[in-house]
């Protein structure tokens, strides 16, 4: 298999993962069994990640990490959001 095509399958599924929970989330409005932290942690390894790609000129590697930053980024926001007091 070619390692570009490699690349670019992972890319997508692991971008695609937090989809489901993220409209979920959405359409319950309900964030209770949500970690915070996880959250957090994740959207701190994916930057990494992007700026990884940045380094070694990898667009696969920033294109789809960066995309998984926004939705954890949209998955935090709603955090905030929903949480109850």
């Amino acid at each position: 298999m070619n390692e570009n095509i490699l690349g670019i399958v992972a890319g997508v599924l692991t971008s695609v993962s937090m989809i489901p929970q993220l409209v979920k989330v959405i359409k319950e409005k309900n964030v209770e069994d949500i970690s915070w932290i996880m959250i957090l942690v994740l959207i701190s390894g994916l930057s990494l990640w992007v700026w990884y790609g940045f380094l070694k000129n990898e667009l696969p590697i920033i294109l789809s990490n960066a995309f998984a930053v926004l939705v954890n980024i949209c998955l935090f926001v709603c955090y905030l959001l929903f949480r109850k007091s």
